[in-house]
């Protein structure tokens, strides 16, 4: 293994935007081909719209080829791999979150670069060689925690590979083995946070150093919560299963000002979310990612769902960056002409000195008008004379803020169920 890999800088990370766009824009074109020629899904795609890999000279050409969206991929899963099943080292699936789940593959050429980008992330959220990981991802078809695992030794980490669930095993795990990172939700680090409190241990008082926070949204609001309580640094990771796992985009520790895509590998574009038309640099919009070098299941401009605008790289300086998920484009809850996301009720919630940063939104529809209830807990140190203090003051913000005319119950420490995976923030039962 070379020494940039085990520790060091990539020279890319350190390349200028028009070096590392020159790389794209080679792998671009052999990603668009070896797409067309090998997916039988999206050869189809093309030529139902006309396209063709000729078309694609350079990454400005790329809005004249179709997008692939998660429903292409549901309806046609096995067709949108480009090597024969016997090459193929490894099956995962999504996590089946907003539908059914949806089946990726990998070569051994493919998981090795999965593993190198990993590596490049931990290392840019402030992970070394010689430290000691703790993943407490899931581990199986959800692509974190083997994401994770591969990416810390690859980086020349100890992987502890706990995996999600089990929190009084995962206190022990950390007090005992002191890792100096965590890899986990940002909503499940809250739950051990608030386990730890409840045997009488002070979350500060550990060896962590650094947490990759992913596979949800979460707000600025939630990394002072989790710093403060957690005495270490709080970074962003993103990925998803069907452009590969974990890993596309990092933020970097030094910075902590969004998530640079590691666009030697994906290429991203923010279009709008209605229109499909690409957007500028720095307006909000849509997510689009394209693989540059992946050889199972290469996809071609595909909508992630995922809103975010694009900015200048800062810490890596030639990779574009996108700021934090603030939710997902069908997350959205429209509540009597009011529109609003999850993370946006999360902040409000972070505001009110006094709730817990745990929360659910729950939609009903009695007599035919939609109903948004804010479900949230008091914490442990607030007495029960307060709770309706503290529903009137969130009820107040989300309405000043936001618009959300919302009826707000406040819960005693711990109503609001934990999630040792992905948080479920909306409950729709309309």
């Amino acid at each position: 293994m070379s020494a940039d890999s085990r520790g060091g800088l990539d020279p890319i990370e350190t390349a200028s935007a028009d070096e590392v766009a020159a790389v794209a824009e080679e792998r671009l074109r052999w990603s668009v081909r070896h797409a067309y020629e090998n997916s039988t899904a999206t050869r189809a795609a093309f030529d139902a719209a006309g396209a063709h890999p000729d078309d694609v000279h350079g990454l400005a050409d790329l809005a004249k080829v179709p997008f692939t969206t998660k429903a292409d991929l549901r309806a046609d899963n096995w067709g949108r791999f480009a090597v024969p099943r016997a090459e193929l080292a490894r099956i995962h699936a999504s996590s089946g979150t907003t539908g059914l789940a949806t089946v990726v593959g990998y070569t051994a050429g493919d998981l090795d670069t999965w593993a190198t980008l990993m590596a490049r992330s931990i290392r840019a959220a402030g992970g070394r060689p010689g430290m000691t990981v703790h993943i407490a991802y899931g581990y199986g078809l959800f692509t974190g925690g083997l994401g994770a695992h591969y990416g810390a030794e690859k980086l020349g980490c100890t992987a502890v590979p706990v995996s999600s669930g089990m929190t009084e095993r995962q206190i022990k795990l950390i007090a005992d083995l002191r890792p100096e990172v965590i890899m986990i939700t940002p909503s499940y680090l809250l739950a051990i946070g608030d386990e730890m409190e409840r045997m009488g241990l002070d979350p500060a008082e550990n060896s962590l150093q650094v947490g990759i926070l992913g596979a949800e949204p979460w707000t600025e609001g939630m990394r002072v919560e989790i710093e403060a309580r957690f005495g270490m640094h709080a970074v962003d990771i993103y990925g998803l299963s069907e452009v590969m796992g974990p890993g596309v985009a990092q933020e970097c520790v030094d910075s902590k000002d969004g998530l640079h895509i590691w666009a030697d590998h994906f290429w991203p574009e923010i279009i709008d979310p209605q229109t499909g038309v690409p957007l500028p640099e720095g307006e909000r919009g849509e997510l689009v990612l394209t693989s540059l070098t992946k050889a199972a299941f290469p996809v071609i401009r595909y909508r992630t769902g995922d809103l975010t605008r694009l900015l200048p790289g800062t810490s890596r300086p030639g990779m574009p960056r996108i700021e934090r998920i603030t939710g997902r484009a069908d997350d959205m809850m429209i509540v009597r002409g009011a529109n609003a996301y999850p993370s946006q009720v999360e902040q409000m919630v972070l505001r009110v000195e006094g709730l817990a940063p745990h929360f659910l939104c729950v939609l009903t529809r009695p007599d035919r008008l939609d109903v948004l209830t804010v479900r949230t807990e008091a914490r442990p140190d607030v007495e029960a004379s307060r709770y309706d203090d503290l529903a009137g003051a969130l009820q107040a913000l989300l309405l000043a803020e936001l618009g959300l005319g919302a009826k707000v119950e406040v819960g005693e420490p711990g109503a609001i169920e934990r999630s040792v995976g992905k948080a479920r923030r909306v409950l729709d039962l309309r």
